[in-house]
């Protein structure tokens, strides 16, 4: 394999007196044409490697029959109409449509497709008016998390000219005369340098019809330049709600003010001492779905004009499972829990009382609930690790919940089973996992197996479906899912189980897990590839460094890897609320020293082979840490093993990736690890 050298500079940091190196810190420079003409090379030695692969064409082949099936969202009500969104099969991006009733002819309301050539522009949003005329919705080119807003009539098929520009994770609160919304956004990015980017957000007012420098600054904290504000506007029109967040922290403010009026943000909930995510209102009572002293998760309702926290009512009590999510449907909560890792549906009345479950067809995840607290129909997106994407239609006046919209893939999902495990991590605690493979498989230690994982940032990984994960069980795969410390999967507990100084638990629990696959003889070393995506890039990097002797493979995608300055770039600033910072003091500089991937690689170990995958226009985990975290891999290990760097072009870090681009990225992944492992193509 070809060797490109790596010039190192002598670049070094002190923290609180340890002098730490960072040679390769000329590669954080994206737009430099000496990192571009580097990236170029790595690019090309990765491209020999993969292309000379003879199963990766026969992978692809076969990943794009499994991805070449209808996929359908959710409706949603807006107006007179019924919306959703609709990808053919392999469609780079999935299609707006609308139809008058569910079984008339859907109408075409807004194709991405055709706003580029390759693919990579994508819709981020959607926010309707209530009466569903207009709607504002995001572009984002090539995977950014950069926004353009605009706003589109509706009948007329045509976009008005209003631009809004320097939005990122927009929110929308339209008032009721549709003469325009609120939104937040950030400064121009050509105006501050590239580490404030994500400060100062602002809340503006934009009149329907006039350009953006006439909009109207309605709120800022130039104090607080770290807050985030997201507006939206409740189902009723009478409040503008803002939640005010800091980074990824789960606590979180709530403000609010009449939607129609001028006045000043109300201060409802201004403490940071817990989350609270609104649900809705009847009239100045809203209600909150929180875990102030419930970790698990509660309803309460707060009396606006008697706001006083001894005035607050508990609605839902704290149960065994976690409440993960609420909607108001026919005014009743309805109410998704997580119970060991799989979702549960429930109904309750606005008091709190039980009225029903409603029955899901097996272990699986809900990945939307649309309808209105005014509408006696609901649909449910569910999946699960055997299910593709499929729509329920639920009746709250029959009771009866039906298939609206199914979903065939080409594969028979009776060939294969799905078991959830417990198995002990370093410290005693229990961990799930959920495993998928053939039925009737030779337990003999010899299967490969995936191991894929994330543990962080409170978020739940729970059952769903992957064409190219069936690409991969059914040439005799398995497939391990463990629901590690860290996630949000038992609650604000468990989340913190794996934060700041107890991240180390995260890879404990990771670490098990593999031991647990080996020891069970359902793969052995050898076989055993590790997978893990952003945060879960740090995971599997760090993960590797620890225990290099236990893994046959690695598959290291847009990974955290410079925990000492994650912090200086784009959003990353976000994650001190969940990491740390290296420059706060001395205690969270150590444990981030202790397991940060760039900093603990050490020359002459036998690292496993490992492809480390990044993208060009990546500007939430910007790829100077994919890039460096792999000049410190390549140069420290001289040994057989390959070690790559594969950079997509014109992508980011996943969101709105054209379908053509994935398939190209998982072909690329199962043919590495097909090659290191040894295997054929069983179906083709």
């Amino acid at each position: 394999m070809t060797m490109i050298k790596t010039r190192k500079e002598d670049v070094t940091d002190n923290f609180f007196g340890t002098i730490v190196a960072d040679p390769y810190r000329w590669l954080e420079d994206d737009l430099a044409p000496e990192v571009q003409e580097w990236v170029t090379a790595q690019n090309d030695v990765t491209r020999t490697y993969l292309d000379a692969i003879p199963q990766r064409e026969q992978l692809k082949k076969r990943l794009t029959e499994l991805w070449n099936y209808p996929k359908y969202s959710a409706p949603s009500k807006e107006g007179d109409y019924y919306y959703f969104w609709k990808n053919d099969g392999l469609q780079n991006q999935s299609v707006l449509y609308r139809q008058a009733t569910l079984d008339s002819e859907p109408e075409l309301v807004i194709d991405p497709n055709k706003l580029s050539e390759d693919g990579t522009l994508a819709l981020t949003n959607t926010t309707f008016t209530k009466d569903g005329t207009l709607m504002v919705y995001g572009r984002s080119q090539s995977g950014s998390d950069w926004e353009e807003l605009k706003v589109r009539k509706i009948d007329a098929k045509e976009d008005l000219p209003d631009t809004i520009r320097h939005t990122k994770f927009a929110g929308i609160a339209w008032k009721a005369d549709n003469s325009g919304f609120f939104y937040n956004r950030l400064p121009d990015p050509a105006t501050v340098p590239p580490e404030r980017t994500s400060y100062n957000s602002k809340i503006y007012w934009h009149t329907l019809g006039t350009d953006q420098s006439e909009d109207k600054l309605v709120y800022e904290r130039p104090d607080f330049p770290e807050l985030s504000f997201t507006p939206f506007a409740t189902e009723d029109e009478k409040y503008m709600v803002v939640r005010v967040w800091h980074g990824t922290a789960v606590q979180n403010r709530i403000y609010y003010r009449p939607l129609d009026s001028d006045e000043t943000l109300i201060k409802l909930l201004d403490d940071f001492d817990a989350r609270y995510e609104f649900i809705d209102n009847d009239g100045p009572v809203f209600y909150f779905n929180t875990d102030l002293d419930a970790p698990r998760g509660r309803i309460i309702a707060i009396d606006t004009t008697n706001p006083a926290r001894e005035n607050w009512k508990e609605i839902l009590p704290e149960q065994q499972d976690v409440l993960d999510f609420v909607t108001v449907v026919n005014h009743q909560f309805v109410v998704g829990f997580l119970n060991n890792a799989n979702h549960i549906l429930a109904i309750y009345n606005k008091d709190g009382q039980y009225v029903h479950h409603i029955e899901l067809p097996e272990i699986g995840s809900i990945t939307a609930l649309s309808g209105k607290r005014d509408e006696t129909e609901m649909f449910i997106g569910f999946t699960s690790f055997l299910r593709a994407s499929t729509v329920f239609r639920y009746n709250f006046e029959t009771s009866q919940i039906s298939v609206f919209r199914d979903s065939e893939v080409n594969f028979d999902p009776s060939d294969f089973v799905t078991r959830q495990v417990f198995y002990p991590s370093k410290d005693g605690t229990e961990v799930p996992m959920f495993l998928v493979h053939r039925k009737g498989l030779n337990m003999n230690g010899e299967n490969p197996a995936l191991l894929y994982a994330y543990g962080g940032f409170n978020i739940s990984m729970t059952p769903a479906f992957s064409a190219a994960r069936i690409a991969w069980i059914e040439n005799g795969g398995v497939f391990a899912l463990p629901n590690l410390r860290g996630g949000g999967e038992f609650g604000e507990a468990w989340h913190r189980g794996g934060m700041f100084e107890k991240k180390q638990n995260v890879f404990d629990d990771f670490i098990a897990a593999a031991e647990w696959l080996i020891e069970n003889k359902y793969t052995s070393t050898p076989k055993l590839a590790i997978e893990g995506g952003s945060n879960g890039g740090l995971l599997v990097a760090a993960c590797e460094l620890q225990r290099p002797d236990l893994y046959g493979a690695v598959l290291c995608h847009v990974p955290v890897a410079d925990m000492l300055r994650y912090h200086k770039f784009t959003v990353g600033r976000y994650w001190a609320s969940e990491y740390g910072n290296a420059e706060n003091s001395k205690e969270e500089f150590t444990y981030l020293y202790a397991y940060s991937p760039l900093h603990n690689v050490k020359p002459g170990v036998a690292y496993p082979p490992t492809l480390v995958l990044t993208a060009d226009t990546d500007d939430r985990v910007v790829p100077g840490h994919a890039k460096k975290f792999f000049a410190t891999l390549k140069e420290a290990y001289t040994g057989d093993n390959p070690v790559l760097l594969r950079v997509e072009m014109k992508a980011g870090h996943g969101h709105g990736k054209p379908t053509s681009k994935l398939i190209d990225e998982y072909a690329d992944v199962f043919a590495f690890l097909f090659k290191q492992f040894g295997m054929e193509v069983i179906v083709k």
